[in-house]
């Protein structure tokens, strides 16, 4: 409990999950809090409700007619730009889309407009393009792995998980070379999404990287559509939605903007996130270079416990249910995905990594529905790749104790963000497996 000398404290629950850091460094005991309560609850002095509860969260999720994805940049904390009224508030949303942060993102778009611009993203990302950026894959994290190897340490996130991740995006949207550090500096120089300062989150105008990038794809869009090259950015250029229409030049580069923008935190932030387990799991590591088929395995177990993603919000536009719950049109809810994933009533033992857990596929840490994130498959082939590399080199990873503490008292810092769960510093040890040879 946090109070000042003469003030009631304030329980954990009803501290404010979007500008506490401590929430943000560990949200779990948070998440725990809020469930004592019921799956879904209100917190007090609070106009959004908190869902912990797997089923529900899914329910919500799914629930595309009755919930917008309008508030998911903002937070469920954030007022309105309107007053809601009535039992539909759709019109109102979309008569005041342009006056919510990040209205025009494909991931807070509702209905038509969303399922075009996604139909194009489900295109873009398919298991051949994928697997043919494999090949790059490999080669550059045999490189990358090899030089932090051969030294000896690094910090995770800084030398390895932010970069790798930035070129394979990079690479796969086709991205010329001599813009991607430009690119990374414009990424690194911004704040997180969500993050805990409000007054972060309004960054507007040209000095956005979002806006500052999109300069860029309109003309590499207008290349490809001179001159097309085997690259996603030339699919993207040619592309019709179903019923034969183009779509703008706008949408086109918004889509490629948001695409290489979100096509790096989940997978640079699970990079960090799995490391930890590895090291820290006692056996773990060499479990894993016994039978690097069990990589996959891993990963999916991380992403419930420690997902890149802490919570969805939500928008109520009509007057509807989570479960037994009446909700009104113009409620906000905060999805906290990092509960579902430890609901009780879902997971046994929901604390307890564990390899190879039934129906760990199910979890909720890429989303649910028609917003479920498009760069998964992504995520998991990167990081899998690049976990073999690293595991394949050493015969023991551990971290600096004198940076992050003792085994049993780790001590981290994660970025001040209410949206997403990623290490700010990850300082690893590398022992070279015998025979390694730089």
């Amino acid at each position: 409990m946090y109070h000042k000398f003469g003030e009631t404290p304030v329980t954990l629950e009803n501290r404010d999950y979007f500008t506490d850091y401590a929430i943000a460094k560990d949200p779990y005991p948070f998440f725990e809090a809020v469930r004592a309560h019921g799956p879904v609850w209100q917190p007090e002095g609070r106009d959004y409700l908190i869902v912990t509860g797997f089923d529900e969260t899914v329910e919500v999720l799914n629930n595309h007619h009755d919930f917008s994805a309008i508030i998911g940049l903002a937070g469920a904390a954030a007022p309105l730009p309107f007053e809601p009224q009535g039992s539909d508030i759709t019109a109102q949303i979309e008569e005041n889309r342009s006056k919510f942060l990040g209205g025009d993102q494909v991931v807070m778009l509702d209905d038509e407009p969303h399922t075009k611009l996604r139909s194009l993203m489900n295109r873009l990302f398919t298991p051949s393009r994928l697997k043919a950026n494999e090949l790059f894959m490999d080669a550059y994290a045999d490189e990358m792995a090899r030089k932090v190897v051969a030294k000896g340490e690094c910090d995770l996130i800084s030398e390895i998980a932010t970069p790798f991740v930035t070129m394979v995006i990079a690479d796969l949207l086709g991205v010329p070379e001599e813009d991607r550090q430009h690119f990374m500096d414009l990424i690194d120089a911004s704040p997180a999404p969500g993050n805990l300062d409000s007054s972060l989150n309004t960054h507007e105008g040209d000095t956005h990287p979002m806006v500052a990038m999109t300069g860029y794809f309109y003309r590499y869009i207008s290349e490809r559509q001179a001159a097309p090259r085997d690259d996603i950015l030339t699919e993207l250029s040619q592309a019709e939605y179903a019923d034969g229409t183009r779509p703008s030049m706008m949408d086109l580069m918004t889509l490629g903007v948001f695409m290489y923008g979100a096509g790096q935190d989940t997978s640079a932030k699970l990079l960090g996130n799995s490391m930890r387990y590895i090291i820290d799991v006692p056996g773990l590591q060499d479990q894993l270079r016994a039978a690097p088929s069990l990589v996959p395995a891993m990963l999916e177990e991380t992403l419930r416990l420690e997902g890149s993603t802490k919570q969805l919000s939500r928008l109520a536009r009509r007057d509807t249910k989570i479960g037994d719950l009446p909700v009104k049109a113009g409620t906000k809810v905060l999805m906290g995905l990092s509960g579902g994933n430890r609901d009780p009533r879902r997971w046994e033992n929901p604390e307890e990594f564990r390899l190879n857990r039934p129906k760990i596929k199910e979890h909720i840490a890429f989303g649910r529905g028609k917003h479920v994130c498009a760069g998964a498959p992504l995520a998991r082939a990167e990081v899998r790749i690049i976990l073999e590399k690293f595991l394949a080199m050493t015969s023991n990873i551990d971290l600096d104790e004198d940076v992050h503490g003792p085994r049993d008292n780790r001590d981290f810092d994660f970025e001040p963000s209410f949206i997403i769960r990623g290490l700010s510093e990850l300082r690893v040890k590398f022992t070279p497996a015998p025979g390694f040879l730089i």
